[in-house]
């Protein structure tokens, strides 16, 4: 059992008892904190609300539909759907704000609350905090009889994504459908299957075949769309001589794709190639979060762009978007966020920036991923010994690489000329990640070994 609050939301698994796992009580107690949260800022009464694929996602939307009615607010229900979908759906219908029912890449038993503002954005650190303060007090004041809120099921949202992605001025329909592509999509039994092949004809892509495309939220393999866990996919590819393969997580904000041969594109390159095809059309600055690929960096000074990095997190890389105003930012997970599109990532504009980058390229992906410069990211992680102090140990390790470029905006990352290993810990486990990335992929690996035996070191 697990329950885990944090600032960008409530997840869980289902069962158990209350404030152990994600139980019902639980979903009730901060749906209406974030309700609670909602009416304290305006007098917008209407939220959004929709879901991914999950076995209990239904459950758990009656619960938050119910509760967020009896504090008075009129919701309205996208019913199966996407994070991306979901939020762009928070702005075209001006609601107060929304929420995802969705645990993303985790396991079939995990749910969550994503949480989002009237921007159709991940609420901020510091409205997080105030959520879940009320929801600590149980600070709750529910509607009377005559002032409780209404309900209504929207399923026009699929088409009007779909068309704001075909509609977007870079996305060329006519260059794809030239192509003729043949994919395979790996849909992980949830929404992508309802999403992406609707996405890839809008595209005038003919010849689609659908993986795991049953939304029973009994996932076919663990979800996050990693190598390991996209053999099947890679499988299909190959056998079926496909142009490519394309992978999306169960909320279909995370998009990686597998090349002809059944080799993988590299998630951290789905960024590179989707920011490399704008630049060059549209002159301006890039943003990832500090443990992704320096390619992006590479592309964008190739470019003439500037590239800034943010701390990890979709809230941090969004604000860094802003700051420096940027044309395309994202994450090295997979992670594409289009802003004048909207700020979040959004895996059904990267498929359709992306095959529009390869169509123009006139190259298949092996070929486009060979043009991009190679680094390898060894990304490990170590257990800390209950009571250790993780300041004390970065305070130590920054004292024994004191002559290096230290950044310290989100954890501690270390440069050495080309190489760099990212130390941070995490949000929802007793661990340290350790990245670190390379031209070399052993120099990678062993670099990322080095710190792990100096953490280790300084534990005891």
């Amino acid at each position: 059992m697990a329950l885990i609050k944090s600032i960008s939301g409530i997840r869980g698994t289902i069962g158990g008892k209350p404030g152990e796992g994600l139980s019902p009580l639980d979903v009730v107690r901060y749906t209406a904190a974030y309700g609670t949260w909602l009416i304290k800022q305006s007098d917008n009464k209407k939220v959004v609300i929709g879901r991914d694929g999950r076995i209990s996602g239904e459950m758990v939307r009656q619960l938050v539909v119910a509760t967020l009615n009896g504090l008075g607010l009129d919701v309205i229900d996208l019913g199966l759907s996407t994070t991306p979908t979901v939020e762009v759906a928070v702005k075209l219908e001006n609601a107060a704000g929304g929420i995802i029912l969705t645990a993303s890449h985790n396991p079939k038993e995990w749910n969550a609350l994503k949480l989002l503002n009237s921007e159709g954005e991940f609420i901020s650190g510091e409205d997080g905090a105030e959520v879940l303060d009320l929801a600590a007090r149980e600070d709750f004041t529910f509607a009377d009889v005559n002032k409780l809120g209404s309900y209504r099921e929207d399923n026009s949202y699929l088409q009007k994504h779909i068309d704001m992605v075909v509609n977007y001025p870079l996305v060329d329909v006519a260059a794809i459908k030239e192509r003729n592509f043949k994919v395979v999509v790996d849909a992980v039994n949830s929404t992508g299957a309802i999403f992406v092949p609707a996405l890839l004809k809008a595209l005038g892509v003919e010849e689609v075949t659908v993986l795991f495309d049953e939304v029973n939220g009994r996932f076919s393999h663990n979800p996050e769309p990693l190598p390991e866990n996209l053999t099947a996919l890679s499988n299909e590819v190959n056998k079926s001589a496909a142009d490519l393969g394309i992978a999306v997580d169960p909320d279909v904000d995370r998009l990686c794709f597998v090349c002809e041969d059944g080799n993988m594109f590299g998630e951290e390159y789905t960024l590179v190639a989707v920011a490399d095809y704008i630049l060059k059309t549209r002159k301006g600055n890039t943003v990832s979060n500090l443990s992704s690929t320096q390619a992006l960096k590479d592309v964008t000074l190739k470019n003439g762009g500037e590239y800034h990095p943010s701390a990890v997190g979709e809230v941090n890389v969004v604000r860094k978007m802003k700051e420096v105003n940027a044309v395309i930012g994202g994450e090295g997970n997979g992670g594409i966020i289009v802003p004048d599109l909207h700020y979040g990532r959004d895996a059904l504009i990267g498929i359709g920036l992306f095959l529009s980058h390869v169509a123009h390229s006139k190259k298949n992906l092996k070929a486009l991923r060979n043009s991009y410069p190679d680094y390898f990211i060894s990304k490990n992680k170590i257990e800390l010994d209950k009571g250790v102090d993780v300041l004390t140990i970065f305070d130590k390790i920054k004292g024994k690489y004191k002559n290096q470029p230290l950044n310290t905006e989100d954890g501690l990352k270390i440069e050495f000329d080309k190489d760099w290993v990212h130390l941070r810990t995490s949000n929802t486990e007793p661990i340290i990640r350790i990245y670190a990335e390379s031209q070399n992929e052993t120099t990678a690996d062993n670099i990322a070994k080095r710190i792990m035996q100096d953490i280790r070191e300084f534990m005891h």
